[in-house]
């Protein structure tokens, strides 16, 4: 990624303080929405913590990033809102910036990384932005951006490392303090840190002894590698892709790194479990990334127990069918969902009679897949795999329990 100290990004805006948070609340108000924060008495339970949750994905684009867009949009002059802006984005800065330009008229061109899931590519698309898919990472579609901005003339709003972007940004901990202004731990998702670095600036701010801690994929710990001083080993395909970076702007990282107590590396798993919480909890949706403070408490619970910690829901646009199948991980880590195989002679009525005992275990049969030619099983056999929904992992336990106490003891796959 090309070096963010340029004199492109050190020109972007003053400097980063409260007065800058404030008034930048002050020049939002009423064009953005002010989300909830709640208190989740489940997620309570789950973690040892007392959670409050902001709901960032309730903004009308489903994320955090209408903030700091905004912040830069209404900030620009009459020339430069005629000239255009130009963007690069994995996603939600994309729509936030889409949206509020089309608001105010000001033509935007969105370079979008190729593998950015598609229901962001349709949205940007659907607020009248000229999108160029360029790149397989951010960083690609950030160089691309960079240079199709010095051809046009254009003005480039970053998604971090910008101190109009970041004091919006800084504007969520402000809301999250006043419905919540009790909170000692708060946690926030990292990808170039334009959010942390202002949610932290406001936060402590306000409460001093406030502990702040980071969530950053373990693929992409480009804020920690920074911090130990070494060089970010990063890559692969991760579920928080809206925070996959490779390296934490400049900016950003200066204004966040004194101010934060820990940053975490989350695993896959961990993402998956929050956002299927998320779902079946809090009846809300978060894509990867913006799940990522949940998953730091369910990775780390010993970090919070006992704490009253604040959590950033940063966004909630995930595609579909990842969502779906997300939900049906879940199942299957639960244990509520199995797979079992059997085999056996190929008489009359084998799978019926497995069959009856599922039904009288109260097991949902999903699917059937009965086999007679498989090279591994005796030519007067017969193999079947059947998945079945449970209640939980002990009902499963008990089910398997009467399948070999009935003569047809199953494996698992």
């Amino acid at each position: 990624m090309p070096d963010q100290t340029s004199a492109q990004a050190r020109s972007n805006g003053p400097a980063v303080d409260f007065d800058t948070i404030q008034a930048a609340a002050k020049r939002l108000a009423g064009q953005i929405e002010r989300t909830p924060t709640r208190c989740s008495h489940t997620l309570s339970e789950i973690t040892g913590a007392e959670v409050w949750v902001k709901f960032e994905n309730l903004q009308f684009t489903a994320s955090f990033k209408e903030r700091g867009a905004l912040n830069k949009l209404l900030q620009l002059t009459a020339k430069e809102k005629k000239q255009g802006v130009i963007a690069a984005s994995a996603g939600n800065h994309s729509l936030g910036v889409a949206y509020h330009a089309q608001r105010l008229g000001i033509p935007v061109t969105m370079v979008m990384p190729k593998n950015t899931p598609f229901v962001k590519i349709q949205q940007t698309g659907h607020f009248g932005a000229t999108i160029v898919l360029e790149g397989e990472t951010f960083d690609e579609a950030y160089a691309h951006a960079l240079k199709v901005c010095a051809e046009r003339d254009l003005v480039f709003v970053h998604p971090f490392n910008d101190a109009h972007v970041i004091s919006g940004q800084g504007t969520a901990a402000l809301e999250m303090l006043e419905d919540a202004p009790d909170l000692d731990a708060l946690v926030c998702p990292i990808g170039g840190g334009g959010l942390i670095a202002g949610v932290a600036t406001a936060a402590k701010h306000m409460k001093p002894d406030m502990l702040i801690y980071g969530a950053e994929p373990a693929m992409y710990p480009s804020f920690i590698a920074r911090m130990r001083g070494a060089k970010a080993r990063v890559g692969g395909s991760t579920i928080a892709e809206g925070i996959a970076v490779k390296s934490v702007g400049d900016l950003s990282y200066s204004i966040a790194r004194p101010l934060l107590e820990d940053v975490l590396l989350i695993e896959e798993s961990d993402f998956e479990r929050a956002i299927a919480l998320y779902c079946t909890i809090e009846k809300t949706i978060t894509e990867g990334a913006g799940a990522a403070a949940l998953a730091a408490l369910l990775a780390y619970p010993e970090r919070f127990r006992g704490r009253k910690v604040g959590l950033i829901l940063s966004g909630g646009n995930i595609d579909t069918r990842l969502l779906a199948a997300v939900l049906t991980r879940s199942l299957i880590r639960d244990g509520r969902i199995a797979n079992l195989r059997f085999t056996g002679d190929d008489r009359p009525g084998l799978l019926a009679n497995v069959s009856r005992v599922l039904g009288e275990q109260g097991a949902n049969i999903i699917s059937v897949e009965h086999r007679r030619y498989t090279l591994d099983v005796p030519a007067k056999g017969a193999e079947f795999d059947i998945e079945i929904e449970t209640r939980d992992a002990q009902h499963t336990e008990d089910i398997i329990a009467a399948l070999v106490a009935a003569g047809y003891p199953p494996k698992t796959i």
